[in-house]
């Protein structure tokens, strides 16, 4: 009997409109001879399954459908929400208190690595490399002079808990700080401020298959743009390069070290590391525990490299999930 599985998209973020197309692409590309799957979107004011192209109210008291007077449950849930509740942890928490299996890390780790700073803090004590940074929590008084003392110039000012590179800027002079940390804060509650890496920007994706960890090609990110912002992931002001133009043994290394903090971290299903290589060095820029899905995300990228189909690779994730 097939599975019936819940594509979750949407949220209450900025993210949505690429939580939508992941989707779309999941929903598009699922193994539909193994799986009966039904895209549910949730927001602030309804949760809704596009039930066979009816709209139909989710009971979040038990994520079920009341279909022709038949209770519907799913048997797994594919989460493509970018941020909030998807990626920080809120609905995996929900997920583990009703006990259906989901396709993401668990919440503690999705919550961990959703705040970019506390992350950063623990991969440093892990030893692993990452930028100097400073937290900001609103309505802290911004101290410039301090700030750029301890991070430097050019530096990074970008929400605390938001993905998909809203509200970063790129500070280059004492005098634009303010402005920088009051248009994050735009997009956050809070503000990190990290200092400037100068290198070669990559990215690594990697999945769990029957406990082993299989690591995707790498791809260099080149921005058209100053750095790689939401115009340049997003409309085409970038390319990507896959597999990076690295030596074999800066590859080596990069995917050694996704491979590390997949492990240390106990992370599950798929992941995307965002790095810097400075100096023959990756430092951490960010972790992604739902990546982009779309057709012009990175990991179909890296996946199509391989060999490995997005039918191959979501089976993959789900029978992780149901299996866990």
């Amino acid at each position: 009997m097939k599975k019936k599985i819940a594509i979750v998209a949407g949220g209450d973020s900025h993210e949505r409109e690429i939580s939508l197309l992941s989707a779309q692409t999941v929903l598009d590309n699922i193994d539909k001879e193994l799986f009966d799957a039904h895209l549910v979107i949730i927001t602030e004011e309804e949760w809704v399954c596009h039930y066979h192209k009816v709209k139909i109210p989710v009971d979040k008291g038990d994520f079920c459908l009341d279909v022709d007077g038949q209770h519907f449950h799913f048997d797994a849930v594919f989460i493509t929400i970018h941020g909030t509740p998807g990626e920080d942890g809120l609905l995996q928490a929900y997920f583990d208190l009703l006990s259906i299996p989901y396709t993401t890390s668990n919440h503690t780790e999705a919550t961990l690595t959703f705040n970019k700073w506390m992350c950063n803090q623990l991969l440093t004590s892990l030893g692993y490399a990452c930028a100097k940074s400073v937290l900001l929590r609103s309505p802290e008084v911004v101290n410039s002079a301090k700030i750029v003392s301890k991070v430097g110039l050019p530096c990074f000012v970008k929400p605390n808990d938001c993905g998909s590179s809203y509200g970063v800027k790129k500070v280059n002079r004492l005098e634009e700080l303010d402005e920088a940390v009051s248009y994050a804060f735009q997009h956050g509650k809070q503000v990190l401020i990290e200092s400037f890496l100068g290198g070669t920007e990559v990215t690594n994706g990697a999945f769990s298959q029957q406990g082993n960890t299989i690591v995707l090609p790498i791809t260099e990110i080149v921005s058209e743009n100053d750095f790689f912002d939401y115009e340049a992931k997003y409309e085409g002001k970038s390319s990507e390069i896959t597999p990076a133009r690295l030596s074999e043994e800066i590859t080596a290394l990069v995917k050694q070290t996704t491979e590390l903090i997949y492990h240390d971290l106990g992370l599950k299903g798929i992941v995307r590391i965002d790095y810097m290589i400075v100096n023959n060095v990756p430092y951490v820029i960010e972790i992604n525990t739902t990546p982009g899905l779309s057709t012009e995300s990175i990991i179909p990228q890296q996946a199509k490299v391989v060999g490995i189909t997005l039918k191959e690779l979501f089976t993959t994730v789900l029978e992780e999930a149901l299996n866990d």
